[in-house]
């Protein structure tokens, strides 16, 4: 990874963190993504006294807020000229809904649209990296999407709303994947499965200790994100989900093409993306 240029979302901690340390050691430069600078000061600090590498940017960005996102892409465009891989690892859980400055509900816009306008605003820097990589960390998406309410606002239930947002990441990555196959930058899902984090610290109790119980730890959960973002054997592989280094089968939902459809045009609308 020597010469690569990384964006890690997400990267303060857990298998964000991870993710991150495990590239610095392959010679990545990396940039940080992360919400709250103190954190991410101190996930620097941690990855440069694990690696030994220096080559670690901050930056800040709140995938919650979409003029964050284009603050955020409109500051990397300006210093880095191009992007060799980009890591979706930033998530949200929450048990009660709220919504952001943007008027949308909290866990779609942290965990699908900010994700996707990202993606959508680093496309030109990503084409310059020389098939590029991005690659969106997510995790089983088993529910039904209602397009009249993917937002939540007539019925709120947690979890369902954390899985429509995985389930909407997952259809625009292959969505993606086809409309820029062949086109210089592959787009891959990992999942890791179960993570030692804070991510479901707001989840049900029982939903908490079955996490408790199963989870792996950050670096261990990590090798899947890392193994994508360097390995030989997946270049120009794209629209796959890996878990390991297996490629398994992607919910039933993501392959049906009129969802598909409407999935993206919502998300281009919502995200404000032109093209």
């Amino acid at each position: 990874m020597h010469g690569k240029v990384c964006i890690v979302t997400g990267a303060s901690s857990g298998l964000g963190l991870a993710i991150a340390t495990g590239l610095a050691r392959m010679g990545a430069t990396l940039v940080l993504a992360c919400r709250d600078m103190a954190r991410g000061a101190a996930a620097q600090a941690r990855i440069q006294a694990a690696t030994g590498s220096q080559l670690i940017e901050l930056m800040r960005l709140d995938l919650a807020e979409q003029q964050s996102v284009r603050d955020f892409a409109a500051a990397y465009t300006e210093k880095f000229k191009r992007l060799n891989v980009l890591v979706h690892n930033a998530a949200v859980f929450a048990s009660h809904r709220s919504v952001t400055p943007d008027g949308i509900e909290t866990m779609f816009a942290t965990n699908h649209l900010g994700p996707f306008l990202l993606t959508h605003l680093l496309l030109d820097v990503l084409r310059n990296g020389a098939l590029a990589r991005v690659i969106t960390i997510t995790g089983p998406a088993d529910t039904r999407l209602d397009l009249a309410d993917l937002q939540s606002e007539r019925m709120f239930h947690a979890i369902d709303a954390f899985a429509a947002s995985r389930l909407c990441s997952q259809i625009c990555s292959f969505e993606l994947a086809r409309r820029l196959d062949g086109r210089g930058v592959t787009f891959n899902l990992a999942n890791p499965g179960l993570v030692r984090s804070n991510l479901m610290r707001e989840a049900p109790g029982l939903v908490r200790w079955l996490w408790r119980v199963a989870a792996a730890s950050p670096e261990r959960a990590a090798r899947t994100a890392i193994y994508l973002a360097s390995s030989r054997e997946v270049a120009g592989v794209t629209g796959k989900l890996f878990k390991g280094r297996r490629q398994v089968a992607p919910a039933h939902a993501t392959r049906d093409p009129e969802l598909r459809r409407k999935v993206w045009e919502l998300s281009m609308e919502l995200a404000q993306v032109v093209g």
